[in-house]
């Protein structure tokens, strides 16, 4: 029999390594067949996953590795999807091109919620699914609802511990249980992945120059996904680079996100001329931690990436956040998955300002909010965390973290809170309801 494990991100496929090393899938008896996805917005000129540096420290894990895009070429992996009546012959011949005989015994999969790893999903049907976490999104509620003939395949939820004391969501309205990949095995082949990769160190960095030092801006692709315009999204990257130089920093390494393209960069090195400050730009396909072990940069900054929490998390490095509000205002709709991995990081992290000082976060229960925001998100799915969210939004009022005019339609705005500012409190329009349902009753 044969496993299959898909992979779209190198973080990714160590998170799958990993797993594999503390033998969750058991011992190699079975052929393992690894499917690899390239996802960005043009795959043809992005680096596919196998051939990033790096990646060969993690193939000797797997007996084959196949390319997703190839095989639904010349379509987009993350657009296409077959139709209802085409999944039983696409499924046998996506079956035959792996030499799937009798099918695979396990398929593994990350945000089975959407193409490619739903699709693959509902090609090869008859098998248990393991879904492994897709960083910080794992915390929040599962991004659509999943067809019964997928979720009642879903054994588990492999996570990292990202957050020690949060609890995934993800998943949990179907019953699905949550097991946590030690942190030790992901460290131990972050260490294998790092030591075959050509990543700066300290000295390209420059900060073994006196009075100086060293910091990394993690890029995204805000724009791309249309939560903020390119001019938005290269006005958050200068201002975090004009942040550090504030605080004194002369040589920052800049990460763009593999997806994101050049144009980032480009533009930020303009801004790091004017301040005088010394760019590095690093490869985009190899991870955010392997520069963090190499580098071991004071302090790094971004908007809502996964890669803040891991390096405060796993590499002891100072973090810090900046952008949260822009982009909790501007994510639509409201249960746009990329909420709570902001949610988390606005609330967790220190925030930079402009003049290099670093603003913690006000207090806050962590897993109350998440959980208040996640059933504000998903309300349908995880009726259970009603009472809770109603709680919190009580103690501590509809702050960024939720828009009131998503309160009123749950009813859930707080006593005396309106639900436009200005406009009726909250008793008020609960009276209103009443006394309107009661005239067209």
């Amino acid at each position: 029999m044969t496993q299959v494990f898909y992979a779209s991100t190198l973080f990714g496929a160590m998170t799958l390594a990993a797993a594999v090393d503390e033998g969750v899938f058991g011992p190699r008896e079975d052929r393992r067949i690894l499917l690899v996805s390239n996802n960005a917005a043009i795959p043809e000129i992005t680096p596919p996953l196998d051939e990033a540096p790096g990646f060969a420290a993690l193939r000797p894990r797997f007996d084959e590795v196949w390319s997703w895009n190839e095989i639904v070429a010349p379509l987009h992996p993350s657009d296409w999807k077959a139709r209802v009546i085409e999944v039983p012959m696409i499924g046998r011949l996506l079956a035959s091109r792996l030499s799937l005989d009798g099918g695979p015994r396990e398929l593994v999969v990350e945000s089975v919620a959407v193409p490619p790893a739903r699709t693959i999903a509902g090609l090869l049907r008859d098998c248990p699914v393991t879904v492994y976490s897709d960083g910080l999104m794992s915390y929040g509620p599962t991004r659509d609802p999943l067809p019964i003939e997928i979720a009642g395949r879903i054994t588990r939820l492999l996570h990292l511990d990202l957050v020690p004391g949060l609890s995934p969501l993800l998943l949990s309205e179907y019953g699905v249980r949550a097991q946590m990949i030690p942190d030790e095995a992901f460290l131990r082949v972050l260490g294998e992945t790092a030591s075959g990769e050509s990543t700066p160190g300290a000295d390209a960095l420059g900060a073994d120059a006196p009075g100086s030092g060293s910091a990394m801006i993690l890029g995204q692709y805000l724009s791309a996904l249309e939560i903020v315009t390119p001019e938005e999204e290269a006005a958050l990257h200068a201002g975090m680079l004009r942040g550090l130089a504030a605080r004194g920093f002369d040589s920052v390494l800049f990460k763009p996100h593999p997806a994101a393209g050049r144009r980032h960069a480009m533009e930020l090195r303009e801004t790091a001329a004017e301040l005088g400050v010394r760019l590095t730009v690093a490869d985009g396909t190899v991870p955010a931690e392997s520069y963090f072990a190499s580098a071991r940069p004071e302090l790094v900054v971004g908007c809502f990436s996964t890669a803040l929490i891991t390096a405060r998390r796993y590499f002891g490095l100072q973090a810090a956040a900046v952008g949260g509000e822009l982009v909790l205002e501007r994510l639509t709709p409201y249960e746009n998955s990329n909420r709570v991995p902001v949610t988390i990081t606005d609330a967790l992290l220190p925030r930079l300002e402009a003049d290099g000082s670093l603003v913690e976060p006000p207090p806050v229960d962590l897993e109350a909010l998440v959980r208040a925001v996640g059933y504000c998100m998903q309300s349908e799915a995880y009726p259970d965390l009603r009472t809770g969210a109603a709680a919190y939004l009580e103690a501590c009022g509809p702050d960024r973290y939720f828009k009131r005019q998503r309160l009123a339609a749950l009813d859930l705005l707080p006593s005396g809170v309106s639900a436009v500012p200005g406009g009726p409190a909250a008793g008020t329009l609960g009276r209103l309801r009443r006394r309107l349902a009661r005239a067209l009753s």
